[in-house]
């Protein structure tokens, strides 16, 4: 069989230049040789010389049987060839041959008789080594036992990238029968892929003869549209005996378990790096909005291509939603929404802040109704109008492609807080059940945050509202003194509730000027504050000295909770420009006089008030018409990453620029120093003397 044979598209037309012969005629070695009527040898072919060992010469004209048949076998050689000659039968057979060098070898012959123009007869005899001729049956059986029985899709494909032949298994793995294939090209064989790059990769191969091994190729097939299968294809170029290109071959193995087995093992890898992600991103402050913010970002775009989370209303008024346990509608915030991309499909879900009603029917309030997950794997027409509010919000669903939605409740320490909720759009797996429990795990662990966030903000809010009630007494401005403060709570709602402040007329038209901070926070900070606020207005009308009001408080602060305090006490008298001070462990006042830098006056810092039967000091400070005495609390000046002696040295450095208003002045103070996060609270008075007349 010749090159082309194998390749019937390739094989030229009638009248044409033969195209090359293959290589099997030389493998088996095929021998001619005539004989005349009385058996003598009259046509050897060069086969004839390597097959039997005599040469041309030696064998023309001289009887066969005698050269060619050992004396046991020339009865019945002679006789075969009475038959052949006779009858015109041919003869076919294994028989034992002599070799010029003595041996004897089984040839395999194919005898018939040939006659000429002139009726005369003749032998032709076809002969091969039988041996070699097993052995080239034994392996052309074996290779179409292996091609047809193996396990690994086999195809060969012509120079035009047309299929050949398939195995079995090449029509299981491609769902094509063998006449599907055969003729047919790559692209029109196997149109449920994306066949371009393969196409890419086959004529690589044609083209270089380099082999591709091991190619890893994921498709879907027409039976199965929704799941990826997996296969390792190789390509290897095949040329004939003389180095024709005659094609190509390719081998196909299904690793689709092995490809989902990796697939499942990276998305557990992923599944617990998104937890760590969580613990480490969500819950870190105690704010609802922004606790719910982080939760979305990170689900987003690993769980879902769009993500929302909803609380419900009552639940951050304090309430408890009752209404959800008799059916009714839900009422839910929403606190925030992430996307992976821009789509429209955002559109559709509730706008940060908003409140909406959501109807029993509607999957997320059936979700914190039951208290339990409610996943839509494939999401059809009739689902979208119970998973948007509305039927604009359907139809934007619709639109953007929506084909999988999961609903999962946020449950802190029993209790229903709202859900989140999860689409797919671009990402074509549904969600399964891996997914609502990696959704479960999440939303719980920010359901904990966000109810502590929930707690502290209404703590922050109790705290601030004893804290205005405490302080809602607006100092009067003092004789001979004009006086501005601030006060501003800490942001997080843990820290409220320390820091105070307080201008208090004395008799004989002096002032008393009183900064404080309790350690502590929260409601107990801002009740102790009270007291000690209280306290120190009812001993400033007994006109004591600083040391001696500390004293007094020392020991009534002993008995709080929380007991230790800071405060700085100063007296003003206009009279004698004298202002007395004494600290009770509080950071020191600044003194800024005309035409002079400001001044951080070096005080006794004493004890804490709360410490108990430490003594107090006083100093005795000048103070003239126009000087500025400048008293504060650490949340001012005090950082996590700057020392606090840098802190002061900026303070300084902006007392140090004129200001003649005080308001603007303690607006510059809080707005350099002062950060949006800071978690302490501040405490700013700044009073300027004026010469007193008597």
């Amino acid at each position: 069989m010749g090159a082309t044979d194998a390749f019937p598209e390739g094989a030229p037309p009638v009248g044409a230049t033969p195209g090359q012969p293959g290589g099997l005629m030389d493998v088996l070695g095929v021998a001619a040789v005539m004989l005349d009527a009385d058996g003598r040898i009259t046509l050897w072919s060069p086969q004839a010389e390597q097959l039997f060992g005599w040469s041309a010469e030696e064998a023309l004209g001289r009887p066969a049987a005698q050269l060619l048949v050992g004396p046991e076998h020339f009865d019945l050689v002679l006789s075969l060839f009475s038959e052949v000659m006779a009858g015109g039968e041919s003869w076919a057979g294994v028989f034992p041959v002599q070799h010029k060098d003595g041996s004897t070898r089984l040839v395999e012959f194919r005898n018939m008789r040939l006659l000429d123009e002139r009726g005369e007869s003749y032998a032709l005899g076809i002969a091969t080594d039988q041996a070699v001729l097993r052995r080239v049956e034994r392996d052309l059986a074996l290779s179409v036992r292996l091609v047809a029985q193996s396990p690994i899709g086999l195809a060969v494909l012509d120079t035009a990238l047309r299929f050949v032949m398939v195995n079995p298994a090449l029509e299981r793995i491609n769902e094509l029968p063998a006449d599907q294939h055969i003729g047919r090209d790559v692209g029109e064989a196997l149109s449920f892929l994306d066949t371009g790059t393969i196409v890419s990769r086959m004529r690589e191969v044609l083209d270089t003869g380099t082999p591709l091994l091991d190619q890893f190729t994921v498709g879907r097939t027409p039976s199965d549209p929704h799941a990826d299968r997996a296969w390792s294809v190789s390509y290897y170029r095949l040329e004939d005996a003389h180095g024709h290109v005659l094609g190509l071959a390719t081998s196909v193995v299904d690793v689709t378990e092995q490809h989902r087995a990796a697939t499942e093992a990276a998305r557990a890898r992923r599944r617990l790096a998104v937890i760590a992600d969580a613990s480490a991103t969500v819950g870190t402050t105690l704010d609802v909005d922004q606790t719910a913010h982080e939760l979305a970002d990170v689900i987003v775009p690993e769980l879902a291509d769009l993500a929302a989370v909803d609380v419900l209303d009552a639940v951050l008024d304090g309430r408890r939603p009752t209404s959800l346990s008799r059916g009714g509608p839900a009422r839910f915030r929403a606190l925030a929404v992430a996307t992976a991309y821009s789509t429209e499909a955002v559109r559709a879900a509730d706008p940060t802040g908003q409140i909406a009603s959501y109807e029993a029917d509607r999957l997320i309030t059936r979700c914190v109704t039951e208290a339990r997950p409610v996943r839509i794997a494939h999401v059809g027409p009739d689902d979208l109008s119970h998973i948007a509010a509305d039927p604009q919000g359907a139809a934007l669903l619709g639109k953007a492609g929506l084909h999988s939605y999961l609903a999962v409740p946020l449950i802190a320490r029993g209790e229903v807080l709202g859900a989140l909720s999860l689409y797919r759009v671009r990402n074509q797996e549904p969600f399964d059940e891996d997914d609502a429990v990696l959704a479960v795990e999440l939303a719980a662990r920010a359901a904990v945050c966000i109810d502590n966030a929930r707690s502290y903000q209404s703590e922050r809010r109790t705290a601030l509202t004893l804290q205005r009630h405490l302080m809602n007494h607006r100092p009067p401005q003092p004789t001979a003194m004009e006086i501005a403060y601030r006060y501003q709570p800490a942001q997080a709602a843990s820290e409220v509730g320390g820091d105070w402040f307080d201008a208090i007329p004395v008799a004989g038209d002096k002032t008393a000027l009183v900064v404080g901070d309790v350690m502590g926070s929260g409601i107990n900070a801002a009740a102790t504050m009270g007291q000690l606020r209280t306290t120190t207005r009812a001993l400033a009308d007994l006109d004591l000295d600083p040391a001696e009001v500390l004293r007094h408080l020392d020991h009534i602060a002993v008995g709080l909770d929380p007991a230790f305090a800071t405060c700085l006490y100063a007296v003003y008298d206009p009279h004698r420009t004298l202002c007395r001070i004494a600290v009770a462990g509080h950071l020191p006042p600044i003194v800024i006089r005309p035409d002079r830098p400001p001044e951080l006056l070096d005080l006794p810092t004493g004890a804490p008030l709360g410490v108990g039967g430490v003594p107090f000091e006083q100093t005795t400070v000048p103070l003239r018409d126009g000087d500025l005495l400048v008293l504060y609390t650490d949340g001012l000046i005090e950082t996590r990453d700057q020392p606090i002696d840098a802190r002061l040295d900026i303070l300084l450095e902006l007392l140090a620029e004129p200001e003649r208003d005080l308001e603007d002045l303690c607006d510059r103070l809080l707005g350099a120093l002062r950060d949006e996060h800071d978690h302490d609270d501040v405490a700013l008075l700044i009073a300027r003397v004026h010469a007193h007349e008597d």
